[in-house]
Formats: structure tokens, C-alpha cells, sequence
């Protein structure tokens, strides 16, 4: 009778991947060397053309004239103006949309109500929008000629070519941007710590401030921050609303068209090359908050 000898495993040999997969998930998860070289390599060339090149540009024609040339257009008065402008929209909006996101995400993750799904669309409805149409709406409405025109000019209040319609303006196009960093984190989270501090004695104010806040803040300080520099830099909707008032209702995007349209291309740059540092500002803050949140959402899902 002849002895049946055991099979063995395969061992595989130091040095090499494991072959046990199927050949046809091999082929299409490993690709050659000089595949990936050339895919890099288009991603760095596309990278070069329609980013770095243009942002060097900017900062190049910008001090072309020199530093004083310079520093006379970021701070004639036209200039100062659209800064300061900018800034005020800005300052606005961006706070307040940090509470309707909050209020809002708060409400999409930790409670379930009809009309959910229509809050979470409209939450998404400046991203498919276009800025002209939204500030064609507050013209429409807020218009010497639209639905509370009358009633706005006999109170003697003014919104359209106004500081306030430009704020109305950039808190549309900017209010998705909080509420959709907070809502995936926080419902990845759950209520399990609320419930468990509301059964300790906690109230609303105090599992909010304790439990809730700790662990969406880097979310929210990325939300606020791509909030930001989308506020500061929006055009389309602020150019329909703002009526185009040098010195008045000018943005630094508006002001920079018209200094572009009447040639004045030094002064143009320098204003634009504001913008610019604000893009690169704003990148290196995305990216070191960006490993924040990735790294808590690591934690989040070892706890799951």
C-alpha cells in the first residue's frame, strides 16, 4: 500500500509579490515601470502648463516694473477699496456660513426627518449653479425693478449695486463648502458619544462644546478655509450684483478686470499676484488640515 504524502503550500520566495491572485487581477492592479514613469510624467507636465507656469507668471509681471510700481498699485486708493471690500464679504459670509453648516450637518447626521434628502440637494444647488444665474435671482428680487424693489426704495434701503447684495452674492456661491466637509465625518461618527454624555447629565450646549466640537474641528477649519478663498475670490455672481462702482462696489476680482481692460497690466498683476499668494496660502493650509482630517477619520473607522 503505498503512503500518500501530505501537500504542502507553496512558500513564496523572498523578494517577490504573491502570486496566489487570480492572473487577471495581477495584470490590471501591476503595470510596468514605464507605464507609471509616463503617467507621472503627464501629471507633471499637465501640472507645469495650467498651474505652476501661470502662477509664476502672475508674480513675474507683477513686480516687472519694479517694487515700487508695485507697491503704488496694491495701494492706490481704487485698490484699497476692492481690499477692503473683499475682506468685509468675507468676513460676513464666512462666519455665517460656518453656522449653517454646523446647524445643518448637525442635523443631516445625528437626526432622521422627512425632507432630508431635499436639504442635503439644496445644500448642493450653488455647486450646480451657475454664479451669473445666482446673481441674476438677487437682481430679480432685490432689483429696483423685482418682486421688493418698491417696498426696499421707499425704506430707503439699497442691496443691488450695494455692499449688501455683494455679501447676499458671495454667501450663496459659498455656503455648500462648511456642510460638505462636516456632514461624511459626522456621520461616520454616529451619536454613540452624545447618547453616552447626554445619559452622564451633560446638556445640549455642554456635549457640543465637549464631545461633538473635539472631533469635527479640523474638518471645519478646512471647510472654512476653502470657504475663504472661494469668497474672496469669486466673480461671476459679485459682478452681476455689484454694478461695477470704481471705489465702491469693486471686489479685487472686478477690480482687476478693469485695470486688465484699460491696459493697466503692471498694476492688474500686482492686485492679481494678492490672489495668488491667497491660492498658495490657501493650499499649504488644505494640505497640512487634509492629513488632520485623514488621520481622525482613521481613527474613527479603528474604533468602528
Amino acid at each position: 500500500m503505498s503512503a500518500v504524502l501530505p501537500v504542502s503550500t507553496p512558500v513564496p520566495l523572498p523578494g517577490r509579490a504573491d502570486d496566489s491572485r487570480p492572473k487577471d487581477l495581477r495584470s490590471a492592479t501591476s503595470e510596468a515601470p514605464w507605464v507609471r514613469r509616463l503617467l507621472i510624467g503627464i501629471a507633471l507636465l499637465f501640472l507645469t502648463l495650467f498651474l505652476f507656469l501661470p502662477l509664476v507668471s502672475v508674480f513675474v509681471e507683477a513686480f516687472k516694473k519694479g517694487v515700487e510700481v508695485y507697491l503704488a498699485a496694491i495701494t492706490e486708493d481704487d485698490a484699497v477699496s476692492a481690499i477692503k471690500l473683499t475682506l468685509i464679504a468675507a468676513g460676513i459670509s464666512v462666519p455665517l456660513n460656518l453656522v449653517f453648516g454646523v446647524a445643518a450637518a448637525w442635523c443631516i447626521a445625528k437626526f432622521d426627518f422627512r425632507g432630508k434628502s431635499v436639504l442635503l440637494t439644496l445644500i448642493d444647488l450653488p455647486f450646480s449653479v451657475s454664479p451669473v444665474i445666482a446673481g441674476l435671482i438677487y437682481v430679480l428680487v432685490f432689483g429696483l425693478q423685482g418682486w421688493l424693489g418698491e417696498s426696499l426704495r421707499d425704506h430707503d434701503m439699497k442691496i443691488i449695486f450695494a455692499v449688501p447684495g455683494i455679501v447676499l452674492a458671495t454667501l450663496f456661491v459659498t455656503f455648500p463648502f462648511v456642510a460638505r466637509e462636516l456632514i461624511p465625518l459626522m456621520q461616520a461618527q454616529g451619536t454613540e458619544q452624545e447618547e453616552a454624555a447626554r445619559v452622564l447629565g451633560a446638556s445640549g450646549w455642554q456635549i457640543f462644546w465637549r464631545v461633538t466640537m473635539p472631533n469635527i474641528k479640523w474638518a471645519l477649519l478646512y471647510g472654512v478655509i476653502l470657504c475663504n478663498a472661494r469668497a474672496m475670490g469669486e466673480f461671476g455672481a459679485v459682478s452681476v450684483v455689484s454694478g461695477h462702482i470704481r471705489g465702491q462696489t469693486n471686489t479685487m476680482p472686478l477690480h482687476i478686470e478693469i485695470l486688465y481692460n484699460e491696459y493697466q497690466f503692471a498694476a492688474a498683476f500686482a492686485v492679481a499676484s494678492l490672489l495668488a499668494g491667497l491660492a498658495l496660502l490657501t493650499l499649504v493650509l488644505k494640505y497640512i488640515v487634509e492629513q488632520r482630517v485623514k488621520a481622525q477619520k482613521k481613527g474613527i473607522q479603528h474604533e468602528h
